[in-house]
């Protein structure tokens, strides 16, 4: 099987990279923005028409959430019609499509975690061009496309808030962190396999479904930057602030725990606890 792995320089599309000699049955395609353009309708088709291509897991996004408060036109063009323009091919190729989406699709008034058919509200610009990419490959009606939300998304790669912490940790005696918001973390490594996982199974849906992603259990920032910086036996004091005491051009969701019981229930996954994936992270990175 050829997979096309969009985003090739990102958290995730390096995380798979990282880890696809695990899986010798796939052959990938690793493409950037330098080699695929998604936003461009023609330089996809091309694409397609050129390779090979059974499978794609697209990875390729605009994530810098504040930016696109000021740069609507861009953002769209990536999370939404480039989204459409790779899910069109994939109907048109009968390929299999794993699409990453974001808990940013929910307004996070919710108190208990969002299940897949919960009520979407996204509050910010980034959150609707996502949310518009979902909508984009579920009205192409014979594509049964694997959509997958995540959250709070660390690697080895790239900028990410474990990376933020442990640099300003080496810096600062203290450093003040938002309470107020509860998420889930994802260790992007864990996420990779998981979308190999998928790729791999005969279970593959029937028609195109959301599914949710993100490392067991729940907390705070602020109690993830003192976890970070256990693991790395750092003296920095992390104190608690609120999300009005740190405010950011894009509103993030107070609450975004995500549940996780159809992706595991319908594809057999096992997922670690954060602690317990961020304590690998850790580990990996002092190797």
């Amino acid at each position: 099987m050829n997979i096309l792995v969009t985003g090739k320089n990102g958290q995730l599309g390096s995380e798979i990279r990282a880890v696809a000699n695990e899986f010798k049955q796939f052959n990938f395609l690793f493409t950037g923005s330098e080699e695929l353009n998604i936003s461009a309708q023609s330089d996809v088709a091309a694409f397609f028409e050129k390779n090979t291509v059974n499978a794609v897991i697209n990875c390729a996004a605009y994530t810098a959430v504040d930016n696109a408060e000021t740069d609507a036109e861009k953002a769209n063009a990536v999370n939404h019609t480039g989204v459409k323009y790779i899910a069109e091919m994939c109907e048109k190729h009968n390929c299999k499509l794993i699409h990453i989406s974001t808990d940013y699709v929910f307004d996070g008034k919710s108190r208990s975690p969002y299940k897949e058919d919960d009520t979407v509200n996204p509050q910010s610009v980034y959150g609707k061009t996502k949310l518009a990419g979902e909508k984009a490959i579920m009205e192409l009606s014979t594509l049964a496309a694997v959509i997958i939300r995540t959250s709070w998304v660390y690697s080895s790669y790239g900028n990410n808030f474990v990376k933020t912490m442990q640099r300003l940790a080496n810096d600062r005696d203290v450093l003040n962190v938002v309470d107020d918001q509860i998420g889930s973390p994802t260790y992007a490594k864990e996420l990779a396999r998981a979308c190999l996982t998928i790729l791999s199974t005969t279970n593959w849906p029937k028609q195109t479904e959301l599914y949710h992603y993100a490392n067991e259990g729940n907390c705070s920032w602020c109690e993830f930057a003192k976890t970070i910086l256990a693991f790395k036996m750092s003296s920095c004091k992390i104190l608690p602030i609120t999300t009005k005491e740190y405010p950011t051009p894009a509103p993030r969701p107070a609450f975004s725990v995500l549940d996780k019981s159809k992706i595991k229930k319908h594809f057999n996954l096992t997922i670690s606890s954060w602690q317990e994936s961020l304590r690998q992270y850790t580990l990996n990175e002092s190797h």
